[in-house]
């Protein structure tokens, strides 16, 4: 299966060649370093770019401070950063000199500036600081470390949002002696908790606490207006910032929980064209993300929109969960869908708790030596079942019909009914939940439950079915059907099937009336849209 990255042969030596040297050196000022010098500290904002030319450099374990990894050293023709630098984001593993070195350092901007116009420089560039993420990520030795993930929801939170964010993340049993020596050196009592650096205990840890620590929560300016704004960070939103950069415009991506939406929360897909042996969703866009990076779109999570206001002037202003605001020339609504909460008893005290409502690696987690119940008949519980029976005793999947066929890829339900460790449930429903501070069993009902057959212990539930779509922030100006869904095109007599019923503002993807529900759908119709967005903003301009 595909990955978010190269693999880690990349990050060793994928050297720039001596033209693109000369043109850094173009715009770069030289620096010489002394031994021992911090040139990022974790935290800091990656604003430059830093070519070594002479001398070595490494990388810093964040806990212990000594060379990060055993061997993570770069030597003359190598360069210093990691993938934030496209956003400015802040630095997630500290360097520092080894010896006296000398450096071509460009500030950000240039050098930006530079990458594309050297379309090939700023390959061998991308691909290298995006090996470095996944090394990373890979790896047990990062600056945030979550203690009691397994027994604190908090914590499976921020665990969830980092992992599906590519924040690079280590866990500690609260139980282990490392755990132990932590508390002792935060001097915190041992207890679940979120450590930024060795020793740096983040209070009441939050989602957007973390962003803000790695510069992913951008301090918006209300001054400034945006080209486009694009509220949704799934496959239809990032694809949108995609071509929204590559055709001049500037642009902004707010998602108010992690970037990739409900795919992102994808375990496998398949059926991806040009991706053969399959992909997560998660990488997918992650993938996607860096591309409209390179292209100049910024991305700001975890924000979320309130309410929309349309200006005399025709530009547009967003509110969001902070009471901040932030404006624009047009909006592409690609703010999907999610699960719709079903009415089970209990629902609220297990949420987090046993109950789920994707599946990566996060909550496969909590998966291991218990049986599993996903419910839903869509292609994202057979992804889900797929992946968790990898991890559970047994998945029950609960359909409530008496078929997949109307609701599933054919490939995918044919795999599910050949499994072992997959047992599929028609004409059957939660009934009830069981449990004190966790999910502990599922009682079921429904024509397909045998008698002695309707209870399952199980600590984790999984609800993937139906389809709300997030578009109550639209208020009454934009038209949207019975089900809430963003009406466009003819329904509103636009000449643009993507066009809404306000003029300026577009939708994409699954929150958009009549669109199909899925990934390649709403990619192509992201990428799309922006030929009309640009024809807005141009009269805009002009007049």
């Amino acid at each position: 299966m595909e990955s978010l990255a190269a693999d880690l042969r990349t990050m060793v030596r994928t050297p720039l060649t001596d033209a693109h040297v000369a043109r850094i050196r173009a715009i770069a000022r030289e620096e010489v370093v002394a031994a021992g010098v911090e040139l990022f500290s974790l935290g800091r904002p990656l604003d430059r770019f830093l070519y070594l030319l002479e001398g070595e450099a490494e990388a810093v374990d964040p806990v212990t401070g000594g060379r990060y990894g055993g061997g993570a050293t770069l030597g003359p023709g190598q360069f210093v950063g990691d993938i934030g630098f496209l956003t400015g984001a802040n630095n997630m593993l500290a360097s520092r000199t080894v010896t006296e070195s000398r450096f071509l350092v460009v500030d950000r901007a240039p050098m930006l500036d530079l990458m594309s116009q050297v379309p090939e420089m700023s390959d061998i560039i991308v691909t290298v600081l995006a090996a470095r993420r996944r090394r990373l990520i890979e790896s047990n030795d990062a600056g945030l470390t979550l203690i009691g993930m397994d027994r604190d929801r908090d914590i499976r939170a921020i665990g969830a949002f980092a992992a599906r964010n590519r924040i690079p993340f280590r866990t500690l049993d609260l139980d282990g002696e490392e755990a132990e020596d932590v508390a002792a050196t935060c001097a915190i009592a041992r207890e679940p908790a979120v450590i930024f650096g060795k020793d740096h205990v983040i209070a009441d840890p939050t989602p957007r606490k973390i962003a803000r620590l790695f510069g992913l929560d951008l301090d918006l300016d209300a001054t400034e207006t945006h080209d486009v704004l694009i509220v949704g960070g799934g496959p239809g939103g990032i694809a949108a910032g995609v071509y929204a950069g590559a055709e001049g415009l500037s642009a902004l991506v707010l998602e108010d929980a992690t970037i990739g939406g409900q795919a992102g929360t994808s375990s496998r897909i398949e059926n991806y064209m040009g991706f053969p042996t399959g992909i997560s969703g998660a990488d997918l866009c992650w993938r996607g993300e860096v591309q409209a990076m390179k292209f100049g779109t910024r991305f700001a999570v975890p924000r979320r929109a309130t309410a929309l206001e349309t200006r005399e002037d025709g530009t547009f202003c967003v509110t969001l969960d902070d009471d901040t605001t932030t404006c624009a020339r047009s909006v592409v609504v690609a703010t999907g869908v999610q699960y719709r909460r079903l009415p089970l008893p209990r629902l609220e005290d297990f949420e987090g708790a046993g109950i789920y409502y994707a599946a990566t690696e996060i909550e496969a987690r909590f998966c291991k030596n218990t049986d599993v119940v996903i419910i839903g008949g869509g292609n994202s519980a057979g992804q889900a079942a797929m992946f968790l029976s990898r991890h559970a005793n047994c998945v029950h999947l609960l359909v409530r019909g008496d078929t997949l066929a109307d609701s599933m890829s054919s490939y995918l339900s044919e795999r599910l009914e050949a499994d072992e460790g997959i047992r599929i449930r028609y004409g059957t429903q939660v009934a009830g939940l069981e449990g004190d501070d966790r999910l502990e069993a599922i009682s079921l009902k429904g024509p397909g439950v045998k008698p002695g057959d309707d209870r399952i212990d199980s600590r984790a539930l999984f609800i993937m079915v139906g389809a709300a779509p997030n578009t109550d922030w639209l208020g009454s100006q934009v038209a949207c059907d019975d089900n809430g869904f963003v009406l466009t095109g003819d329904a509103v007599s636009q000449d643009s099937p993507f066009a809404t019923s306000l003029p300026g503002v577009f939708a994409v993807g699954d929150v958009r009336a009549g669109s199909v529900k899925r990934v390649a759908s709403a990619v192509g119709e992201g990428s799309v849209v922006i030929s009309k967005v640009w024809d807005h903003v141009a009269r805009l301009r002009d007049s």
